[in-house]
């Protein structure tokens, strides 16, 4: 009778060990490297933006090259949505989130989760605000803007009317960017609108409608992104006015637009270099090497 007990002992023991090796979470008590499943998790503000098209190509390109799985999510300017999308990615036990937030301030709680489990984060573009990522990889974007706006009044003079058409309220490229403008423009230009389009050339259009109806002796405009300025400069055109257009992000259709000298100007970021750029820092980050805190990416004025 002992002996069956002991044997009986001894089995409950063997599959006790082994339930506890099955359980055990990819990477679970081993280096740092092996967290997760070696997969990214890219989750984007919008795809219906040419700008952040071209980041995720850049990261699909980059990911195919190297051999590595990326999973892409569109949260489609939706803050709701995007916390929802990184908490799917969380699902799949990414080793690397990368997020481009709709919202700085929205998307911190999820982002803050998955650094709690472990995975290691990279922001883009835009900053995730009280969460300790990873890396940030980023255009400087003050100064982008402070240099748009400066060519800006060279081209309209000092004291003339300007209009900002602003991006998505609370995105991080949208207070830098109107930091950098108002530094170059508040001493020196009649900064007679300041209103939000979201980032969306429609509602460029129909914003800057209203404030040629309200400011008709404006001379300027400064986007706070391409599709913004392209809206404005269709407003522009039905009025039959002159005035001058800055964008950035210099966008194809931007860049086209400044060739034919219909806008004034934009600033050159590099989407598809960030997009490669955050992929080889999340193989870094898997592979348990360390990485720079911030990425600074260049930006250049485009003019004609």
């Amino acid at each position: 009778m002992k002996k069956i007990v002991s044997m009986a002992i001894m089995l409950c023991m063997m599959f006790c060990l082994a339930g506890c090796n099955a359980i055990t979470i990819d990477g679970e008590g081993e280096a740092a490297e092996s967290a997760g499943n070696g997969s990214i998790g890219l989750s984007v503000s919008t795809l219906n933006n040419p700008f952040f098209v071209s980041l995720a190509e850049g990261a699909e390109e980059a990911a195919e090259k190297a051999g590595v799985k990326l999973a892409v999510a569109d949260a489609g300017d939706d803050s709701a949505k995007q916390q929802n999308d990184i908490e799917d990615l969380i699902s799949r036990n990414v080793s690397v989130l990368i997020v481009n937030p709709v919202d700085s301030d929205a998307v911190a709680p999820a982002v803050q989760n998955a650094v709690s489990l472990g995975i290691k984060v990279i922001s883009v573009d835009r900053v995730v605000n009280g969460v300790d990522v990873d890396c940030q990889i980023a255009s400087d974007n003050v100064a982008g803007a402070k240099i748009a706006t400066e060519y800006l009044i060279e081209q309209i003079g000092e004291g003339a009317k300007v209009a900002e058409l602003q991006g998505v309220p609370g995105a991080s490229a949208t207070i830098d960017r109107g930091a950098g403008f108002h530094e170059a423009a508040d001493e020196v230009l009649d900064v007679a609108a300041s209103q939000s389009a979201n980032f969306e050339r429609a509602e460029g259009m129909s914003v800057m409608e209203n404030i040629l109806q309200s400011e008709p002796e404006l001379k300027g405009v400064f986007a706070h992104n391409d599709e913004m300025a392209l809206g404005a400069l269709q407003a522009i055109a039905a009025s039959k006015k002159d005035i001058k257009v800055v964008g950035f992000d210099a966008t194809d259709d931007a860049v086209n637009e400044v060739k034919a000298g219909k806008m004034t100007a934009t600033v050159a970021q590099k989407p598809e270099l960030m997009g490669e750029t955050a992929i080889q820092t999340a193989i870094k980050l898997i592979a348990g090497e360390e990485v720079e805190k911030s990425l600074p990416v260049e930006v250049e004025l485009v003019t004609k």
